[in-house]
């Protein structure tokens, strides 16, 4: 088979020697594994090889961490192919050449065999659990950030199969609302405009051991998506925020997480609580605008006791009191809080604070009355314990 003109310009030239399988070829950013061996054009002296030192050779494509006819040669090979790469100085190392094995303005051959590749890692634990392949590189260096608008076409597809294929407009960050799966959210944070990327998600990041019925989906399966990003729009940084426009993004947050708990999406909701707060933090707020970040912890709190997380939702409500210690709502959460996690005792001195202030607050009555009786249906059954232990060693000493 006779060399193909890689660059255009015979500066890189490549010579198939065996065919690869299929017609994938790795893109950039993928981790590729191969081997090689280098010669000199002018000899046909090897001056290094990777069979040598029995071990492959991996490196990142596309990025520049290697010569410019390996990055160019190797985004065109198949799996298993074999090929010559036959590579002119400026493509290799140029007029300096690198001493003391290729010297100035020398023409290079490789013979390179892949092996295999895998996608770009944007799992957050580097873990491999979500792959890119990048099939349509995006324009500008900006990505998508945390609460970005995006606009985004994607085609879900398992075993070959497609189960989805739509446009979705979504908020960073919320697009559980939109049924996008995490894996797809997360990876959007390294797109740009206009990429199309190919992602391999494995379960954690897609639909679980619980698997989609509606899209025929099993247990623990690892999906694909082809994604477009189409537009964005990034959401202003907090730093660069004035104070009152901070104020103003938290009230939006407190909004949309009141909408999501309605919802019952209260995961969702903490999440816009959180930002919330993040949008409060290191301002000077006035007192008559402190109520906005009580009513977020507040707020908090209770996401937090329907999620079951009663250590969180009573650490919220040290924070709104911290705020504000005459707030009854406060106090009454915590005292639910501390009543779920079996802390009676402080359960009723928060009830009883809400009742100081609010006598007839029913709802602080019966709270104060099912821990009391609580604490007795504990004791009458700990006195019975050590009763059943006094009656035991008193046979044995009969015995």
């Amino acid at each position: 088979m006779s060399f193909v003109d890689l660059s255009g310009d015979g500066g890189v030239q490549k010579q198939i020697l065996s065919e690869g399988i299929g017609e994938e070829t790795p893109t950039k950013h993928c981790k590729v594994s191969l081997h090689y061996t280098g010669t000199l054009d002018a000899d046909g002296s090897k001056f290094d090889s990777s069979r040598d030192r029995n071990e492959s050779f991996e490196f990142e494509l596309g990025i520049g961490s290697v010569i410019k006819a390996f990055d160019m040669g190797v985004a065109t090979m198949k799996k298993g192919e074999k090929c010559i790469l036959k590579c002119r100085a400026d493509y290799a190392y140029g007029e300096s050449g690198s001493p003391p094995n290729i010297p100035p303005n020398a023409t290079l051959n490789f013979e390179l065999e892949m092996l295999n590749w895998k996608g770009e890692d944007l799992d957050p634990k580097k873990e491999g659990a979500i792959e890119r392949f990048v099939l349509t590189v995006g324009e500008g260096k900006k990505t998508p950030n945390d609460g970005a608008f995006v606009k985004i076409h994607l085609i879900g597809q398992y075993n070959e199969k497609i189960f989805e294929e739509r446009d979705v407009e979504f908020h960073i960050g919320e697009g559980e609302d939109s049924n996008i799966i995490s894996g797809v959210e997360l990876a959007l944070e390294k797109f740009k405009k206009g990429e199309t990327s190919k992602l391999i998600i494995k379960p954690h990041y897609a639909f679980g051991p619980e698997g989609n019925k509606e899209f025929e989906i099993p247990e623990n399966a690892t999906v694909e998506y082809t994604v477009t990003l189409n537009e964005f729009e990034r959401e202003p940084e907090i730093w660069r925020l004035e104070d009152d426009e901070r104020l103003e993004q938290a009230k939006l947050a407190k909004e949309k997480g009141t909408n999501y708990f309605k919802e019952n999406k209260f995961r969702l909701a903490l999440k816009m609580y959180g930002k919330g707060l993040s949008h409060l933090s290191g301002i000077n707020l006035k007192d008559d605008q402190c109520h906005i970040k009580v009513a977020i912890y507040l707020n908090q709190a209770l996401c937090q006791q329907k999620l079951n997380d009663y250590d969180a939702a009573k650490d919220a409500c040290n924070e709104a009191i911290g705020l504000d210690d005459k707030n009854v709502k406060a106090y009454y959460r915590r005292g639910q809080s501390y009543m779920f996690i079996g802390d009676y005792e402080k359960a009723i001195e928060d009830f009883s604070v809400v009742r100081k202030v609010e006598p007839e607050n029913k709802a602080a009555l019966n709270q104060i009355t099912i821990c009391k009786q609580r604490i007795k249906e504990y004791n009458d059954k700990q006195k019975k314990i050590f009763a059943n232990m006094f009656s035991k060693f008193a046979e044995t000493d009969k015995q």
